[in-house]
This record gives C-alpha cells, structure tokens and sequence, in this order.
C-alpha cells in the first residue's frame, strides 16, 4: 500500500512539497516519487508489495492525445483479468503491477473502469493537456481519501495531516465538527473530514476538478434486488465468493499473514488461507493480541461472552500454523494514546486503537501484508443490535444510544447553536432514507435492510478508519476479504430470514463453510475485538484525566465541559459510548485523545 496526495490550481514551493511529502512517510517508507507541472503536482509514497521495479509512483501514460498521470493507493484482486482485456485492445505493459493496469484502463474507459476493478483503492489522475483532475475510491471504503477546495485550487491527500501541511491550510473546527466529535465520535458523518473545509470522497465516489470546479457523483452503492435463489443455492454462492475472496487477496511479492482472534470470521479466513499457503509448500503465519494476566481480569459480559485464548490455541492447533502472540499491558496502550491519535488524524476508539496500534507494530517485523476479518458482521449481520428486536426498533444509531448522556459534555454556547437531539437524528434519518429497499418488501426485511446500510454507511467505515490508520501507521498493509464488494452486493438481498439460519448471528456463514472449522469455533457465540479488562487501565487513564483538569488552559475545555468529566471519573453507564467496547475506561481516554488531538493540531474554534 502507498499514500497519495497532491494539488492543482495552487502556489506551491519545494519547501512544500517536502513538507507533505514527510507527512506520507509512514504508509509508504520504501520509496517515494513527485510529479510537477506550473498547475500541478501529484505526490506519492510506497510500500512495496508487487512489482518492485515496475510499480514505481507517479506513473505515467501517453495514450491517444493526452497524457495520464496517475497516484495511486490500493489493490486490485482482478488485475490480471483486466490486463488480458485491454492488450486485446492494444495496450502494451512494462511491469506486472496493478497500478499499471489500473492506469491503462482508466486511459481506455475513463471512469467507467471503477465498474470493472475488484479492489481497495483510491487513486488520483491528471490529464495533462485537458487539464483535469480525477479522484476515485474504492466502492467499501476500504482506502483513505481527503481533500478540500481552498483558494481557487484543490488539495487531497490519503489522510488529513498531509491536506493540513499546506501553508496556507488552518486546523479549524466549528460546532459541526464538536458535535461530530461529541455526539457521534469516534464515527464521524459520510463525507466529513471534520476539521472545518475538509471533506472526505465517500465511498464507491468518484469526483473531477476541472476548470476551476469541483464536482463528484456516486458510481456505485448497495442496491436491492429479487433473491430467487434457494437457502443451499445461496450457502454455495457464499461459499464460492468468500473463497474467492480470501485466495485473490492473497496476492503478494512478500510474506503474507492473517489476524487470528480464534472467532468465527478470522477463523475462516486463516483456515483458506492456511489451506493455499500448504499447496504453495508454505506454512501461514498467524497473529493474536492478548493481554497480561487476561485470565485474572477477564469479565465476561452481553457483548463480550468469552475470552479469546483458549480458542485461538485451538485453531492454531487446527491449522498448525506458525504463530505469534502479541501480549500488551495497560502501560503499552498508554504509550501509544498520543501516536494512535495522530494516526487517525482524529479522537478514535480510545484503547481498541492503542492496542491495535502495538499491535501491528509487531506484526509488521514479520509481514508486510495481513489479511483481518472485519465487515463480515456488518454484511451478514452478526451484531447484538442486528438481533435484540428492542434495540432494533428504536430510532438513532444502535451502537450509540446515548445521545442525552453525550451532550451533557457540550459547553453551553455549541447547543445554543447545535440541537443534539436533532443533530443525531437528521443524520440517521438521512441514512435510513438513502437505504435503497425494493417496494412490498415486509417491516421486518425493510428494517434489516435499512440496519445493513446505517452499519455500512457508519460503524463499518469507522473500523475501516481504524484498521487502514493503525497498520499504515506502522508500513503494514492489512486486507479486508469480506470487503469485497461482490460479497455485499450480494448479501444485501438475500433474506434476513437465511442470514438468520437456525437463530444464530451469521447462520448463514456458519452454514455454508461448516466443515471447514472445529466444531467449538464454529459455534462459538460472537466476541468482539479484545479489550482490557486490568483494573490498572482504569487507574492510568483517571489519573491522566486528573492531571489534565487541574489545567485550567486545557484546549478540550473550549468546548467540553469540565463538570462533565469529572462526573465520568465517579459514575457507570447503562450504555457504552460507542459500539460494544466504549465503556467508562475507554470513554475516559477518548476524552484525552481529545486534547492531544487539539494540543497536536493546535485546533481552532472557528465560531
């Protein structure tokens, strides 16, 4: 993988260029290249996956009247497929890199060829002599892409920090961006970078800056449709597409490795890509995260019902693969609370990223790539909130019920100008609306449907933010199988009732790779991603929070108040803040993301 950035329409120097260049270094540390015209200039950093000498960024392309070149961040899983296509139509290839293909077939049909990759990506292209400016992103999100119009120009950039490294940019927030950090963080809106001027290129979008303009269109959401298939027709065709899923995305010049959480989703993908790697005469490498003393500390609950090891070991056992155990202590998450932050470029989900963030460090000293099970519970609706029919029913975002709670922490001059209540449910009842659901479809089927897109839409990008933040920030590439959007597609209409089989969360997904896992995992009961559980986590992050109020300077004080974390150091709360793992720990350190968030940016209010 590989960061992006540039900008056309702006003065700019070699200090600048530098400058943004440096912001880059951590998801590409293999190479780096920059592309300049007077109107013009495409950055671009690499981490070497495939093609070492014929992969090289920026790339360009003579093709008919105009030249193309491209920057370029992500994977296609069908290149080879498209590649045949277009030297059939004459195009000649030097290397063996997607970014080639990628290249040559946006030369060939424009962007039409967003409809004929199968990837993550988001890639940028000028045409130089129609001087025009094209961005792109991957229909699920999966690859990072900002950028804001500014000063009669535009920038982007893979991750803000390189959008805000332009001399003429300001780190600004308004109320918008408060109450997205307050009210719905560490989730933000679809196409909000949050930092005042900076949007996001929503996922499966794709935009042109041209003459002065900017305009974007969407090429690809979910879209519902008559299921005709059979419950044993259906199992095989998610059987075939998760397959096929894992083994394309196995593609690499350099070693390969998934995530082991000894769930059902992690499970599947390490026992496929177990099952390639031993006809390749290869043995996999698996990686699980724990915690010290887990066993003493451990308290099962609703969203967490079991610990992680005893399953791990026995899929290990299962597979037989090489395995490597991450074990983190409450000191290794506080360590990285600061470097977490700035890896997102925003307050994230508090210890579930630190922990992640140690994570992949360790991973990365023996892979380059991982392949992770996240979106399979968005997709086949694994859930609580997808099969709690109480949960379900209610209006506002089910992993974040909370509202009234989260706006007690507002100072009093954002709600004179910022409704919480109405803020929170314009936005969800945008999402509900946009949901696309076939008329005479049922109450209940509409309601999963619509519980589908707010998941896509919301909860899964977040996950997606956090898993392309924490790996990148360490130079490792990790792969998302159930992202491939054929699986979605897919899924989308096929009814509840199938993805519901038996009563179990993933019914159907147990169903149809049954007799590829041991029995214990295949009936596991979902656990989340771990978090700790040791008391001393608590007492780290109060104590921070402690120290931080008697700084009466504090930046999270413009507009949090400060009554209100005082009270979060001496109560419990029916709801998590957000999702399953947001509890009062984990809230707590949200809150300190917040003001290093701000100290490090140094943020200004913009009222």
């Amino acid at each position: 993988m590989c960061a992006i950035a540039g900008f056309v329409g702006l003065d700019f120097d070699q200090e600048t260029v530098g400058r943004i260049q440096r912001t880059m270094v951590h998801r590409g540390p293999d190479e780096s290249g920059v592309f300049k015209t007077d109107s013009c200039c495409l950055l671009h950093t690499r981490l070497t996956v495939i093609d070492p000498d014929g992969g090289k960024q920026p790339m360009q392309l003579q093709w008919g009247a105009e030249i193309y070149t491209m920057v370029y961040n992500g994977e296609l899983y069908n290149t080879d497929e498209i590649r045949l296509q277009l030297q059939a139509l004459g195009h000649h290839f030097i290397g063996h890199s997607d970014t080639e293909v990628m290249l040559h077939g946006y030369a060939q049909w424009g962007e039409q060829v967003l409809h004929m990759v199968n990837g993550i990506f988001a890639f940028a292209v000028w045409e130089q002599k129609g001087k025009k400016l094209f961005l792109a992103r991957d229909r699920m999100g999966v690859k990072p892409l900002f950028y804001m119009v500014h000063q009669g120009g535009i920038l982007f950039g893979s991750e803000i920090k390189s959008i805000l490294a332009f001399p003429t940019v300001k780190a600004e927030i308004d109320e918008y961006g408060i109450s997205q950090i307050l009210l719905l963080g560490p989730g933000r809106a679809p196409g909000s970078g949050v930092f005042y001027g900076i949007l996001e290129l929503e996922p499966g979008c794709c935009g042109c800056y041209e003459d002065g303009k900017w305009s974007w269109r969407r090429y690809w959401k979910l879209t519902d449709r008559e299921h005709t298939d059979t419950f044993a027709e259906t199992a095989e065709k998610v059987r075939y597409l998760v397959t096929d899923a894992v083994l394309r995305q196995m593609v690499s010049d350099v070693p390969i490795g998934t995530f082991l959480s000894g769930g059902l989703d992690s499970s599947l993908i390490s026992a496929i890509a177990s099952k390639e790697m031993a006809d390749r005469g290869e043995q996999l490498k698996t990686f699980s995260v724990d915690y010290k003393n887990s066993n003493l500390h451990f308290v099962p609950g609703k969203f967490q019902p079991s610990s992680d090891n005893v399953y791990i070991q026995i899929m290990q056992k299962y597979l037989d693969t090489d395995h490597q155990w991450t074990v983190l202590t409450p000191d290794d998450l506080i360590e990285v609370l600061e470097e977490s932050t700035f890896a997102r470029d925003l307050p994230g989900m508090a210890d579930v990223d630190f922990s992640l963030t140690a994570f992949c460090k360790r991973i990365r000293q023996k892979v380059k790539v991982a392949l992770s099970g996240e979106c399979a519970d968005e997709i086949f609706g694994g859930y609580p909130w997808y099969r709690d029919p109480e949960v379900r029913t209610l209006d506002g975002f089910p992993w974040a019920q909370n509202t009234m709670h989260r706006a007690s922490f507002l100072q009093s001059w954002v709600k004179e100008k910022v409704e919480p209540a109405g803020f929170v449910s314009d936005h969800y009842q945008r999402t509900i609306n946009e949901s696309d659901v076939l008329p005479g479809t049922d109450p209940l089927e509409r309601r999963m449907k619509q519980m589908v897109n707010l998941n896509f839409r919301w909860f899964m990008q977040t996950l997606l933010d956090r898993k392309d933040r924490m790996s990148m920030n360490c130079g490792l590439e990790v792969r998302v199988p159930f992202c491939d959007y054929r699986i979605a597609e897919y899924l989308y209409g096929v009814p509840w009732e199938f993805k519901d089989y038996q009563g179990r969360e993933k019914g159907l997904l147990r169903f149809a790779m049954s007799d590829m896992l041991p029995n214990e995992i295949l009936h596991r009961k979902k656990s989340p991603y771990p978090k700790t559980y040791d008391p001393k986590y608590m007492t780290l992050v109060s104590q921070r929070l402690t120290d931080l109020m008697a700084d009466k300077n504090a930046p999270i004080f413009q507009f949090v108040r400060k009554e209100a974390l005082m009270d979060l150091l001496e109560c419990e709360y029916a709801w998590p803040w957000y999702g399953q793992l947001m509890k009062v720990p984990q809230t707590i350190a949200y809150m300190l993301q917040i003001d290093c968030w701000m100290r490090h940016y140094k943020v200004q209010l913009r009222t």
